[in-house]
């Protein structure tokens, strides 16, 4: 097992991981007549993309992350190269190939960062896609991405549920230690000052775990508390950006 699966495979018990996965597993096994469109939203550093990566490999689902510089060509190739296809010259003939694909092994296709398709006026091309195939389509991205999909009405109405990515709570941290702070026992009570910090941010959590783990090898400990770590002058990442510095000439 490689470094990246054995990662994505302990992140299972995850709060937003399970609610992608229950999600999934929702809409694949809805009733026939019903939409098999879907929307997984929340702000960035709630862990989307990784719950994301985990149900793509446990779906075994195709999975594209959609850039801002992408045009429609673009996705439609990025979606054929997952599936392993090579594409055809048009973007018509491209959207068969996909819809055809999803239709003979009726596999998920989770397309991440879905806000870009929405600003470049590309969410039509997805539909296009679902009406031809019919199998489930996950669209996965920011806050506002159900609001933006308003102004869609034949994607709007093709959602059969949306699902909100939740804060991190304790449980995440303990799940998160021993992958970024493996070498280390930290202190629950610790682990609770490491969540408010973050701001409930997986993101952050994972970074600040980290850091507790890289001072505890140069402080030579292996079981940290957060009076030992205060009390060095040790502090947490950042929630919001520094201050600009005043640089004295």
């Amino acid at each position: 097992m490689t470094d990246t699966n054995r990662l994505y495979n302990s992140v299972a018990p995850l709060r937003n991981v399970v609610a992608l996965v229950e999600l999934i597993e929702r809409v694949n096994g809805r009733e026939i007549g019903l939409p098999g469109m879907a929307s997984y939203y929340g702000p960035s550093g709630y862990g989307k993309t990784t719950a994301c990566i985990f149900a793509a490999n446990h779906f075994r689902a195709f999975q594209v992350q959609v850039k801002s510089c992408w045009t429609r060509k673009k996705l439609c190739q990025a979606i054929l190269e997952d599936m392993g296809i090579d594409p055809s010259k048009t973007i018509s003939d491209m959207v068969d190939q996909i819809a055809e694909h999803l239709t003979v092994t009726d596999k998920v296709l989770l397309v991440d960062e879905a806000d870009h398709l929405v600003r470049q006026n590309m969410i039509e091309l997805v539909r296009d896609i679902y009406e031809s195939a019919g199998t489930t389509i996950i669209l996965i991205g920011e806050e506002q991405l159900p609001k933006k999909l308003m102004q869609w009405e034949r994607v709007h109405g093709r959602m059969l549920d949306w699902v909100a990515a939740e804060p991190a709570t304790l449980d995440d941290v303990a799940h998160l230690a021993p992958i970024y702070a493996s070498d280390v026992e930290i202190a629950p009570s610790f682990q609770a000052d490491i969540l408010t910090a973050a701001k409930y941010s997986v993101r952050r959590i994972c970074i600040n775990l980290a850091r507790v783990q890289e001072w505890a090898k140069m402080n030579g400990k292996t079981v940290v508390t957060g009076e030992d770590y205060r009390a060095d002058g040790e502090g947490f990442f950042p929630s919001s950006a520094p201050d600009p510095r005043r640089i004295s000439a």
